[in-house]
């Protein structure tokens, strides 16, 4: 590709950098809030008077509208605009954090968190459509999701440590109200740093698509969250399970056939997108499940503080960042991205399988740490790739949903992770205490280590679903290395205000 003196591809906007910031600024926002208010969450309930039944609610809310309608938001960012979506997602986003803040009651916390998880569906697939089609230059493409990559997959654990330093110094609130800032200055650099060309106006929205997939999506989720208090085979959670299955087959059915799909199926026909799609939703199942397990075990287990917990993931956020940003972002136009992400998935299964062996006295040092380490390299290595992969190619009508998707699979990935490993863990752990408590003197022993034990029996389920990850990635990622100088297939948008 020519370039000018600068050594910035032609028309490029030299700004573009910052724009990088203030897009990878509301996707950190994002990502943050599905798991910072964990370690807020027994003060919240305590202050609120939550039942310890309804308490889920507060994660569950924002899940279940994040995952449920972010194809919704990827496809109204392709037709409103995207740049639009994104500034509207960010306020919309802010407002619904006071009222989260602000709440007198548990009813208005959950409603306040649906929100969020509604106007989050609008933000994410406009900020990952903004960040694909400014960054089209392979070179620069690289460094950019490498950038994104890394925030998508530490967000998480940057949360524990964020809610753990509010909800210890502050209160529980402050996990809510810490999003009006970091809003305010990334509506403020929107406005002035990004471009993007106007929505489509003559498209419509496929109103039958929007309620056939995202009541799909819902149903799906709800499930999957409704499975950890009622059990895999209450009526509720089943008749769940089967209409999202009948709505999605319909859905599936009327993108063939409708005049303006929300999901067009050639966005998920592509082999390499498919995998990516299907390898981003397995990688987050064993992710999310790592989370929950050592948040429990930190802090019930050995007995660490909200801020000790928070910063005990410290290096698996490190880690995260130096695979993402360090390794593939470097390696990326030299190799296949599935030489990357099966080796990631490797690492990750490895982390999870030093936890296997955890006891109710591990040392963190020596038995901790280097899984986390592990763990982090290895997701590190597999994000960049899976979000640069999918969302290369796309046309610019379609980056909008093809973005969406992605989050889509991590969204639904994450909350089935949730549901799924933490059943696991806690019918494991109540059959070992079954088993073995026979002198009654040493009950509360007997319930750690059951405790431990379930969460070693689920750590093992999730390093297999690690190494199904990589398997997929081996099998159905078959894309070459970008070539040196060549650009992306999606073309860089004409800039306007």
């Amino acid at each position: 590709m020519s370039s000018t003196r600068t050594g910035d591809p032609v028309g490029a906007d030299p700004r573009r950098w910052w724009g990088l910031v203030i897009i990878a600024l509301a996707q950190l926002m994002v990502v943050l809030d599905a798991t910072i208010v964990n370690i807020a969450l027994p003060s919240a309930q305590r202050d609120l008077g939550m039942s310890d039944g309804n308490r889920q609610w507060v994660i569950t809310a924002y899940t279940l509208a994040f995952g449920g309608l972010l194809l919704l938001g990827g496809r109204v960012a392709d037709l409103v605009g995207r740049k639009r979506t994104f500034i509207f997602g960010l306020i919309g986003f802010a407002v619904a954090s006071g009222l989260g803040g602000a709440a007198t009651g548990s009813g208005m916390l959950f409603g306040a968190r649906a929100l969020q998880g509604v106007f989050a569906a609008v933000l994410a697939p406009s900020a990952l459509s903004l960040l694909t089609t400014t960054f089209t230059d392979p070179k620069e493409r690289g460094k950019a999701f490498g950038i994104y990559g890394a925030l998508a997959g530490s967000g998480s654990a940057i949360g524990f440590i964020v809610g753990g330093l509010l909800t210890e110094y502050l209160n529980w609130r402050w996990c809510l109200y810490v999003n009006i800032p970091i809003a305010v200055v990334a509506v403020v650099g929107a406005f002035a740093l990004l471009h993007d060309r106007p929505g489509h106006a003559d498209a419509r929205l496929d109103v039958p698509g929007v309620l056939l997939g995202c009541g799909g999506l819902v149903a799906i989720v709800y499930g999957f969250s409704e499975a950890e208090p009622r059990g895999w085979s209450d009526p509720l959670v089943l008749g769940l399970f089967a209409a999202g299955a009948v709505l999605l087959a319909s859905f599936v059915w009327w993108q063939a056939r409708a005049p303006m799909p929300l999901l067009p199926l050639h966005v998920v026909k592509d082999r390499n997108r498919a995998g990516c799609f299907l390898t981003m939703a397995l990688a987050v199942i064993g992710m999310f499940g790592l989370f929950l397990f050592m948040t429990y075990y930190l802090q019930v287990v050995l007995g660490y503080s909200p801020v000790r917990t928070g910063l005990a993931f410290l290096p698996l956020t490190a880690a995260i960042i130096t695979g993402s940003t360090q390794i593939s972002a470097r390696l990326m136009n030299h190799v296949p991205p599935r030489l990357l992400m099966v080796p990631g998935m490797i690492l990750a299964a490895s982390g999870m399988l030093i936890l296997t062996r955890m006891t109710v006295q591990s040392s963190y040092t020596t038995e901790i740490l280097p899984a986390l380490l592990l763990m982090g390299l290895g997701m590190g290595l597999t994000f960049m790739p899976v979000f640069a992969t999918a969302t290369a190619g796309v046309a610019p009508q379609d980056s909008g949903v093809t973005s969406a998707t992605v989050n889509t699979s991590q969204q639904v990935g994450g909350s089935i992770g949730t549901a799924l490993l933490n059943t696991i863990a806690t019918s494991s752990g109540a059959a070992y205490v079954a088993a073995h408590l026979h002198n009654p003197a040493q009950r509360a022993l007997i319930v750690r280590q059951g405790v431990v034990h379930g969460y070693t029996i689920a750590i093992w389920c999730a390093a297999g679903i690690m190494l199904l990850a990589g398997a997929v990635a081996g099998l159905m990622v078959t894309a070459s290395a970008p070539k040196h100088g060549v650009p992306a297939d999606a073309p860089v948008p004409e800039p306007v205000g």
